[in-house]
């Protein structure tokens, strides 16, 4: 496994650097964008790991999938009444199909989905970002993870569109809390920062049918876990879940700074991290990584 990882890092690095980094969050923008790592954790708890791995970075809409999670754990199947399970094919942040579709959001990844899941998860914990911060810290064995509040504040600053989102909601009735209390967790979520060797562990529940090694919990049901793992396939990389899908064959969730998680069900969780981003918002040299990693090991779930 470590000579592989040496031969994706040798394939992928022309494409380091490739890109551009999020800019549109001012605190991101200054993110060094020719840097690189990847961690892969079994389920019989090996680590392997090569370049930036220890490096923590903002996980952004990775954080989604840890929301819908505990979001899970505690409304079960009386959530999907709120938000959807299908792909969207339009933008992340688009307001135009939540508009056409009286609220209800496509899916949790989206960032109509994701907001009305943060509003289920403030309505259920007195500090919804404290009971995600212990959450993540718990199944990644890691208690020094933490908010970056510089970016926090920024997303929070810039937060026209997902408030017109979360309004949007709220007037067609799909939307119970204070819209800024909501967004401030909301971003607080986005900004935690964590290293490739924290997510691929914290991921590993969804490759072990639900159950975290780590904390030695099922954090959610084999069924959820597998849920999980489709609305991942389905939905998970923005504007390119057909192509990933296609290239890697992995259930997979990415996020603007840089991250990229996927799932070997019943075998591994991965993290690939190198800021500077494609067109749709994925790290160029992290799906390249991943397309890399497939070729040489054929671990496509389809």
């Amino acid at each position: 496994m470590q000579a592989l990882l040496s031969k994706i890092f040798e394939d992928v690095k022309p494409l380091m650097g490739k890109g551009k980094v999020a800019d549109y969050i001012p605190a991101l923008a200054s993110v060094d964008p020719n840097q690189f790592g990847i961690a892969i954790f079994s389920n019989e708890g090996d680590l392997y790991q090569i370049g930036d791995a220890d490096t923590p970075f903002s996980i952004q809409s990775i954080s989604k999938v840890f929301s819908l999670t505990l979001a899970m754990k505690h409304y079960g199947k009386d959530m999907w009444q709120r938000v959807g399970r299908e792909p969207s094919g339009l933008p992340f942040n688009s307001l135009v199909q939540l508009e056409y579709e009286h609220g209800i959001p496509r899916n949790p990844f989206i960032n109509a989905g994701a907001l009305v899941i943060s509003d289920m998860n403030q309505s259920r914990f007195a500090s919804p970002h404290y009971a995600m911060s212990e959450f993540v810290r718990r199944i990644s064995g890691n208690p020094e993870i933490k908010t970056d509040l510089q970016v926090a504040d920024s997303e929070y600053e810039f937060r026209h569109r997902n408030a017109a989102m979360a309004y949007l909601m709220k007037s067609n009735g799909n939307f119970e809390n204070e819209v800024e209390d909501v967004l401030k967790s909301y971003f607080a979520n986005c900004a935690l920062r964590m290293s490739c060797v924290d997510l691929a562990k914290a991921f590993n529940f969804l490759a072990n049918k639900g159950y975290c090694t780590i904390s030695q919990e099922q954090v959610i049901s084999e069924e959820e876990a597998r849920q999980v793992n489709a609305l991942m396939a389905t939905s998970g990389m923005y504007d390119e879940a057909g192509h990933f899908a296609f290239q890697v064959g992995l259930p997979g969730k990415s996020g603007v700074g840089g991250g990229i998680v996927a799932i070997v069900p019943g075998r591994f969780s991965i993290c690939v991290w190198s800021p500077a981003l494609n067109k749709v918002g994925n790290s160029c040299a992290g799906v390249a990584a991943l397309e890399s990693m497939s070729k040489h090991i054929g671990w496509s779930v389809y």
